[in-house]
This record gives C-alpha cells, structure tokens and sequence, in this order.
C-alpha cells in the first residue's frame, strides 16, 4: 500500500472538522500513489480525496492550489482545493501538507481508443489555452538539468546495452537544451498518464494528480502524454490513437515549425524523464510495500523512439 503517512481516524476527524461536511463516514487509503498519500474519505455531504504531500517542498503547494483554481474556474474537470471555514486550503496533518478535494467521478481506461485520445487532446490544448497568457511559474524538479545529473550518476550502475541507449539520449539533451526551452511555453500536467485520467464510457470526466504539474514547452507535455497513451503492444506508437490526440490539440492550437521539428527529440526526453524516475524510485523503496512503476518500460519506449515516423498535423 503507497501510503507513506499512515492517519487514525481521531487525527481525520480533527483535521476534517473545519470543512463543516459532517460527520466522517469511512476512509480508506489509496495503494495507486507512488509519491504522495492518498485516501478516499466518505463524508455526510460527499466523497473527497485527502492528499499528503511527501515530495518537494511545502511552499510550491500554493502554486498547485492556485493552478487547480484557475483551471476548475475554467469549467475543466479537475480537483480543487476545498476551503475550510476560515478560507483555507492548505492546511497541515500529520506534520505534512494537507488538500481535501472533490472526489471526481469514473474509471481510468487501460486499453483507451482513437475517441479517448482525442478528448485527452482536446482536454490538454485547453490546460495550455488557459494558462499561456498567464503562467504561473514553477520550475520543475526534474527537468533537463536533473535529467542529466541523474543520468550521469545512474550509468555506472546500468548494463551495457542500457548504457548504450541512455548515453545518447543525454548527449541530446544537451545538444537541444537551448531550443527546447525556447519552445512555446504554457503551464503543465506533466504525468498525463492513463491512471490519471478518468472516464464514464467514452466521456472524459476527471483529470487529476497535478503534482508534478509546473511551467515549461507544451510540446513536453504533449510528448509526455503521447507516450503512455498510443502505445501499440512492443512499446511503440499506435498511429491511428496518436494522430487522434495530436489532431483534437492542433484544432484548438496549431503547432509551430520550431515543435515540429523537436518532436522526435521530445519524445526521447520523455521517455528519459520516466525511465530515471523510475530507476531511482525502484533502488529508494526496493524491499519496501510501496507501489513502483516499472522501469524497463520506459527503456523499452526510449528503445523504440530512435525512429520516429509520426509527425505533427498542421504545423504552421
């Protein structure tokens, strides 16, 4: 079970009381989580997540509420931060920051088809039309700069044929840092995975987990996205899925010469981005009863991406 910060129902009770919901009906931790604590809490006036936050630093939580406000504002279905009766968001339990927010309905999709990856699309080219103008800012803690000192300390410790994929792709990290920051920027989701996003049949109903979420190239962001969600069975790209999402975002932001012509090398990054991530979580927690994604997939995709025959649409 991922829930790194374990909370009795006295310590819950306490904590919920300002929120005036009423009396707390059960609550249940969340074994999905690989970073934070969650849980489902079950209340007289509703059902809500409760997050403790036990990755980064407290103060970028009010850069999260605020994001969260200003999409919800944005009719997007996205969790926000409930308020307490002293106004509120962010509080403190168990010595963590703390978020009560709505429980969103529906289910994550496992196997999602052309109609699920163009309303992601379309859901992502509305995330970055809402915040381009105005960007919170908030620099990521595993950005280009991370990717390279974590690679470069990860190597020794990789095989051969890993070190053989993985050198490259920083060798082009580097030699692309300047343009790839200098992409049109907006505010991210960076983790738009399947297991964030929930749908009732085929309509989108809830995006969420933002805390990863910071300002960068939307283009990482598409990138980010692509890669989980039009997989074909060896790891590569489904087109038919791929060019459904890719054209649902263009419809409502046309890409640029610059994004298309970096395409292929973010996908890359990407893919490098999730692979150490992924590779440093598995040695922090091994032996322990915590969710770990995987990291072979991530080098399996990375692998896969040195050829790139997807382009993007309309691109001005």
């Amino acid at each position: 079970m991922s829930v790194f910060t374990p909370v009795s129902r006295p310590e819950l009770e306490t904590f919920l009381a300002p929120y005036e919901l009423g009396r707390l009906l059960d609550f249940q931790g969340i074994a999905a989580g690989t970073e934070n604590s969650n849980f489902f809490v079950s209340l007289e006036k509703g059902e809500f997540v409760l997050t403790l936050i036990e990755r980064g630093p407290a103060e970028d939580m009010p850069f999260f509420i605020e994001l969260l406000d200003v999409l919800h504002d944005a009719d997007m279905p996205v969790p926000y931060a409930l308020r307490d009766r002293e106004g509120h968001g962010l509080r403190e339990l168990c010595g963590k920051p703390a978020l009560l927010q709505p429980r969103l309905s529906g289910k994550h999709i496992k196997l999602p088809n052309n109609q699920h990856c163009a309303q992601v699309g379309e859901l992502l080219a509305h995330i970055h039309l809402a915040t381009r103008e105005r960007i919170i800012e908030r620099r990521t803690d595993r950005g280009l700069d991370w990717m390279l000192e974590s690679g470069a300390e990860l190597l020794p410790s990789l095989n051969q044929e890993q070190t053989a994929l993985l050198q490259p792709a920083l060798a082009e990290i580097t030699a692309h840092k300047p343009q790839i920051l200098a992409l049109p920027k907006a505010n991210l989701h960076a983790d738009l995975f399947r297991d964030n996003v929930m749908f009732e049949g085929t309509h989108l109903t809830g995006l969420i987990d933002f805390y990863n979420a910071c300002s960068g190239p939307m283009l990482y962001d598409i990138a980010i996205t692509v890669n989980d969600w039009c997989l074909d069975e060896q790891g590569g790209i489904d087109l038919p899925r791929a060019q459904a999402l890719l054209g649902a975002y263009a419809a409502l932001r046309p890409f640029t010469a610059a994004e298309a012509e970096l395409w292929p090398v973010m996908l890359r990054v990407a893919c490098v981005r999730f692979w150490l991530s992924r590779l440093i979580a598995a040695q922090a927690f091994a032996g322990m009863d915590v969710m770990i994604h995987d990291p072979s997939e991530f080098e399996v995709r990375l692998a896969q991406r040195q050829q790139v025959a997807l382009k993007l649409p309309f691109a001005l």
